[in-house]
């Protein structure tokens, strides 16, 4: 919703204050359909050249995100510290054997089935259980699992910010390419030198109206956009690093309710459950 506003509210003022400076629209109408279509057209076909098939359909796919923002909220690091408290308190009282089960077979996991939105988030449930399943192969030293668990978080942020990063590059590309349109324009009006100065003067508006698009659209629109994909992938990472953190924790022998309270810290601030929030869930679901 925010980039929406912000969208209509750049416009608004761009134009706006062009319309109340007596700015004529109809040089801008004019050349606008053929600006844009070179402009866009070869931005377009930068990007297709600068990515592969997979990276161009991660990006389409990313820029929901921009609407929608990160998909993890207050109640679902709740749900993640609860299930990760259950398992490190199996462990605690059972031992890691206990956690094959589940680990092993996550579909038909009970604990899993209690939490459907983490069952359904692949990465997560991959995490989990790949580092439960080190534990319970006595990889039991919390500073090389936790090496390893950044090593990995590492490589999936950079896997998720690519997105951003191309809208970026398109970005930075948008006001070169509206150079090149306005000095094709400016060719096209030394072709007409002999017209009219008033014929000469629209056709230079119309040359100068690329360039204008071009700057518009990469500080305007294209650039927020990288900005903004770029922040929803670093709210969604801290989901993963309250996973590491646990499980670290558990390794070093905290008490679950301690290692569940240092995962909860790793939490963006804004979704951050309160420790009385988190105590009751907890209660809640050791009653269940």
């Amino acid at each position: 919703m925010t980039t929406i506003i912000g969208f209509v509210v750049t416009m608004i003022t761009v134009f706006g204050g062009y319309m109340l400076a007596g700015g004529n629209f109809d040089i801008i109408l004019h050349a606008l359909p053929l600006e844009g279509l070179m402009i866009g057209g070869a931005a377009v076909g930068a990007f297709v050249m600068s990515n592969s098939l997979h990276d161009m359909k991660h990006v389409l796919g990313s820029i929901a995100k921009v609407f929608k923002g990160a998909r993890f909220h207050k109640s679902d690091y709740v749900e993640m510290l609860s299930l990760l408290y259950w398992f490190v308190r199996l462990v605690q009282t059972k031992g890691s054997m206990a956690l094959e089960a589940h680990i092993e077979r996550p579909e038909e996991s009970p604990a899993f089935a209690k939490f459907p939105k983490i069952k359904a988030n692949h990465h997560a449930v991959a995490i989990i259980c790949d580092y439960l399943r080190m534990v319970g192969m006595n990889a039991d030293d919390p500073h090389q699992i936790e090496d390893v668990m950044a090593r990995e978080l590492k490589k999936l942020r950079e896997e998720e910010l690519h997105p951003s990063h191309a809208m970026q590059n398109m970005a930075d590309a948008l006001p070169a390419l509206g150079i090149v349109a306005a000095v094709l324009g400016v060719i096209k009006t030394m072709a007409s030198i002999d017209q009219p100065p008033a014929v000469l003067g629209a056709m230079i508006g119309g040359a100068l109206v690329g360039t204008f698009l071009g700057v518009l659209l990469a500080y305007g629109v294209v650039g927020p956009i990288a900005a903004r994909m770029k922040g929803v992938v670093e709210e969604e990472t801290k989901y993963f690093e309250v996973i590491r953190a646990v499980l670290v924790a558990h390794l070093h022998g905290n008490a679950p309710q301690v290692s569940v309270e240092t995962g909860r810290k790793m939490a963006p601030s804004s979704h951050m459950p309160s420790f009385q929030e988190l105590e009751t869930a907890l209660q809640e679901l050791q009653i269940a």
